[in-house]
């Protein structure tokens, strides 16, 4: 059986990377004022960053059509049995719930859907691990339960510097943004059952990432060989200093750095930072 392996753009792999591994993407968008721009196709992250900075107001996302993915899923059909087709999570867009429609509606083709129940590189984990897989002609269903035993040990924490982005999304309920605002709170925030919710409350950035850099550690201190990646809105240097102070420590971990795009890096803003692992 050939399998194909595609994703929506807020999984943030590269496209040199996406070659290499034949991985297909689905894009989602900015909405800036009237102008549309697909993520990783028709704006960078580093245009995105800049635009946002001139912008009189947050510009919106919008997820794909079932249009659009159909004719996705038409094109693989005519050179693949099956295709594992990897989102995030369908409890902050609904591009999975797309993908099952549009998987419904193609012929010639078996569409496997895998609701990630995150985003970013913590959804590229499962992207880069199904691409794998499906390169050395593992079956569908071997692939979806090896996606299943990563989510077991996936962890993943990010903090914003402010939680008016989230709160304007609808990504985050209104009151706890507003206590998080009035507090200076910068908040540990983690996806629980497909949905952004604080895991702790805490004063200050660095305490935050501390918090956050203490719980990795823990896991690594327990001889576990994980897969880290570090992640920022437009911080490069941040991730870099966070990337490279755990290396001190744990030198052999296998660690890379990615970012959040245009679609994530609007509801999240400029300045926030992310860590994801998951035990290999």
């Amino acid at each position: 059986m050939k399998v194909a392996v595609m994703t929506d753009s807020t999984a943030y792999i590269p496209e040199n990377i996406r070659n290499k591994y034949a991985i297909h993407m689905v894009p989602l968008s900015v909405v800036f004022e009237d102008t549309s721009y697909q993520e990783e196709m028709d704006i960078t992250t580093e245009e995105f960053y800049e635009k946002v900075k001139d912008a009189k107001q947050l510009p919106k996302t919008s997820q794909p059509s079932i249009g659009y993915i159909t004719t996705e899923l038409e094109a693989l059909a005519k050179e693949y049995d099956a295709v594992i087709s990897i989102h995030l999570s369908s409890g902050i867009s609904g591009t999975y719930q797309a993908v099952v429609s549009a998987g419904k509606m193609v012929d010639g083709i078996e569409v496997f859907a895998y609701d990630s129940e995150i985003s970013a590189m913590a959804q590229g984990f499962y992207v880069l691990e199904a691409a794998e897989m499906a390169q050395n002609q593992r079956e569908p269903q071997e692939i979806i339960a090896r996606l299943n035993e990563m989510k077991k040990s996936l962890r993943a924490y990010f903090m914003v510097d402010d939680l008016s982005n989230l709160q304007r999304g609808g990504r985050l309920n209104g009151a706890q943004a507003l206590v998080g605002s009035i507090l200076q709170v910068k908040p540990v925030l983690h996806f629980v059952d497909k949905v952004i919710v604080p895991f702790e409350k805490i004063r200050t950035r660095k305490k935050a990432l501390n918090r956050i850099m203490g719980m990795l550690k823990e896991e690594a201190d327990k001889g576990k060989q994980l897969k880290v990646v570090f992640i920022h809105a437009n911080n490069l240097h941040a991730a870099e200093e966070l990337q490279r102070d755990f290396l001190k420590e744990y030198p052999d971990m296998d660690t890379c750095i990615s970012y959040f795009g245009p679609v994530i890096g609007t509801h999240l803003g400029e300045g926030a930072l992310g860590v994801c692992w998951y035990e290999k």
